[in-house]
């Protein structure tokens, strides 16, 4: 195999600051909430009635009883969609931002309680999907209390998984049309019919940018391209090399630079389509190449600014072609399943050779990564693990549960399935990076790796096993034992004090105060109480000990009222 150069150009894990994080995590289908939680409230003319509102239904929130109730009542709503629930768990969260002890509190109540709901049924199956507030609320608490430990430990092993994965697919060849990759982990995206290719050593010229402050006036950078590669690719590839050296981006976006081959000849524009490329049968164009240029070993390239801005580079319809050629069995397929880089394939021996070259390759990192999540440093577990997997021991324990494959089933759900493998298919909730199909069919791979590792079904691998399952079908059953050691492990630390738990909460919410506007996500919580506003008050009256709640509430529904009238919200 061959020495991945990942070391050299590692640079610095470029993290998203917390409340990018939070806002993706908590939103992950909702990129819009990210503007209206940074954005100030607009100011109303009476200010100390507008504050009023939202601290008298802040205090109401506040209200463990009322709280509780509130969310109960919601989830009988017929029309109280899983989106909204998400939604709620998540506005809730923002809103409690800074009162993580009452949220934990909140998050013990509700989980007791759906537990009350579960083990009537199935209680292997509590917590496994994301169908009421709490299974949400659990989710983001992880995601608040393990943004530490994520961006300490879990961070840079990560960001390396990222970039290797990505050097490792640009190592060989890539069909800039359908993103189908000779090195792959996932079969969907392999690009099998590979012809000759060759690495080509290029002298990038990057021209000083008069808006860009940093750099130099001029910087030649050595680019290692392949002759297959279109010139976007190439692009790509040079504006990756500089960000390496530099460890800052060139200061132009892909869709704003043009190449030039610099030659004592002439200056020629390299471009993905122009008047040499070549012609296929069915008038299909195949995109232009390195090798289509004739460029060699030693060429010089220089990196302009576009002077107009013509079509994006990568976007490309049908009359074009890269590698995978009209008329081949796979563009075909492709073609015919209305699904463009999605295929399965005859022979199955075939190709899983291909895929495990591409494991091997980057199999020491993936292990780094997983022994980073699942082991336990100086043995310590970070305080959300131990108190969230020592609390769900206890409710195993008063509810006379003895079968420790249903703890074991509980814990997996709670942590790695709800939080770590969302993390694991998602860097763009942790990185300032963005994540191609490609990459996203890789890390699902791994994600599955990684969860077969906490199941404790056997795994039976015959002929017809996908190939993700059979890629890592012998490192599975170590995986395993590692990972009951891990859970073993945890509970046999020392149980943790409430002042303890306390303290880290304390901590985190001073952390995170004045990250978000809260008044937008009590904003968000008042609208879904309008919505259901005569179905909460009947629940409130049919109740024992909420009279003095009632009249709270109606009090916080003039106040809003008076304000829709103003139009100050």
């Amino acid at each position: 195999m061959d020495e991945l150069d990942v070391v050299d150009s590692f640079g610095t894990v470029p993290f998203l600051d917390y409340k990018h994080f939070a806002i993706r995590t908590f939103f992950p289908e909702s990129g819009g909430f990210a503007s209206i939680f940074s954005e100030d409230m607009p100011q109303s003319r009476d200010q100390t009635r507008k504050d009023e509102s939202f601290n008298m239904l802040h205090a109401l929130i506040c209200n463990k009883n009322f709280l509780v109730t509130l969310i109960h009542t919601l989830e009988k709503q017929k029309n109280f969609s899983v989106k909204d629930r998400c939604l709620f768990a998540s506005f809730l969260t923002i809103a409690l931002q800074t009162k993580l002890v009452y949220l934990t509190h909140i998050l013990e109540v509700l989980t007791k309680d759906l537990m009350e709901q579960s083990s009537n049924v199935q209680p292997k199956l509590l917590l496994r999907r994301t169908e009421s507030v709490v299974e949400k609320l659990l989710t983001n608490w992880m995601s608040v209390c393990l943004s530490g430990f994520l961006r300490e430990t879990i961070g840079e092993p990560f960001y390396l998984l990222v970039t290797t994965l990505n050097q490792k697919i640009n190592k060989g060849p890539v069909d800039a049309i359908t993103c189908k990759a000779l090195y792959t982990l996932n079969e969907d995206w392999l690009l099998w019919q590979v012809s000759e290719f060759k690495t080509v050593t290029v002298n990038v010229i990057f021209e000083k940018i008069p808006e860009n402050e940093s750099g130099d006036a001029c910087q030649t950078i050595q680019v290692n391209v392949l002759d297959c590669d279109t010139i976007g690719q190439t692009k790509e590839k040079s504006l990756q090399a500089f960000l390496n050296k530099n460890g800052f981006p060139y200061g132009l976006q892909l869709d704003e630079i043009g190449l030039e081959l610099v030659s004592e000849e002439q200056q020629r524009e390299l471009l993905d389509i122009d008047g040499s490329s070549e012609m296929m049968e069915d008038g299909i164009r195949k995109l232009n190449t390195i090798a289509h240029y004739k460029i060699a070993n030693g060429a010089t390239i220089k990196v302009l600014k576009k002077k107009t801005n013509t079509r994006s580079d990568v976007d490309y319809s049908d009359e074009h072609c890269h590698l995978i050629l009209p008329d081949s069995e796979a563009n075909k397929d492709m073609k015919g399943s209305g699904h463009k880089g999605k295929q399965k394939f005859k022979v199955k021996e075939m190709y899983l050779t291909k895929l495990l070259s591409t494991k091997v390759a980057i199999h020491s990192v993936v292990e780094n990564l997983f022994r980073s999540i699942w082991s336990l440093p100086n043995n310590k577990a970070p305080v959300a693990i131990k108190y969230f997997f020592d609390f769900l021991d206890a409710q195993a324990e008063s509810k006379r549960i003895t079968d420790p494959d249903v703890v074991h089933i509980w814990k997996t759900n709670s942590l790695p399935l709800r939080f770590w493998v969302n993390i694991l298919k998602n860097p763009q909730f942790v990185f300032d990076v963005k994540k191609t199909s490609h990459i996203d069919g890789c890390l699902s791979v791994i994600a599955q790796a990684f969860m077969d590792a906490f199941s404790l079904a056997e795994q039976t691998m015959g002929k017809e096993a996908p190939t993700n399952k059979l890629l890592y079908a012998k490192d599975i059953p170590l995986y395993k034992k590692e990972v009951k050691a891990y859970y073993k492990a945890i509970r046999d630390l020392p149980p943790l004090t409430t002042s303890e738990v306390e303290e880290f909460l304390t901590q985190e919410s001073k952390k995170h105060e004045n990250e978000f506007n809260e008044e937008v996500a009590l904003m968000e919580i008042y609208r879904y109480i309008v919505k259901y506003y005569d179905e909460i008050v009947s629940k409130l009256e049919r109740e024992r000990g909420f009279e003095e709640v009632q009249k709270q509430l109606q009090q916080v529904k003039a106040l809003f009222d008076e304000k829709k009238k103003c139009k100050w919200v």
